[in-house]
């Protein structure tokens, strides 16, 4: 249902190191580059799935997060969560929540909670439990 994601960064190459790196943990890889003076960039496992683009925003202004506004990634195991999580710590994310199970236990969600170095927050999170 989602094609991609757009992150603002105001340091596009440490944005591009910390991606690069975070996202070959799930077989991601930089599929485009923009030479433009913004430095959109582009990463997925193909441009079928779900992407994340890294870019300066268009106006020209700051980029800055958004509150309330959060980009979750799905994982196969607690396991890929608890590694993913810890990289994005290792390439100079900030913790926004261990990883652990929220919400009741039988439904199965399991995630931890980062923000990248230009504050954006991203979940890394898999589920048991299938929705009906």
């Amino acid at each position: 249902m989602i094609g991609y994601v757009t992150l603002g960064s105001n340091d596009i190459e440490a944005a591009r190191r910390f991606y690069e790196a975070l996202l070959a943990e799930i077989g991601a890889r930089q599929l485009m580059q923009l030479p433009d003076d913004r430095g959109y960039t582009m990463y997925g496992r193909s441009g079928r799935e779900p992407m994340i683009a890294v870019t300066r925003p268009a106006d020209g202004n700051a980029a800055t997060v958004g509150n309330g506004m959060m980009v979750a990634l799905p994982m196969e195991s607690r396991e890929q969560v608890d590694r993913f999580h810890a990289k994005a710590l290792e390439l100079g994310g900030s913790d926004e929540g261990a990883p652990g199970t929220r919400g009741p236990e039988d439904m199965g969600f399991y995630g931890g909670y980062f923000r990248d170095p230009d504050g954006n927050k991203l979940c890394a999170y898999h589920i048991t439990r299938r929705a009906r």
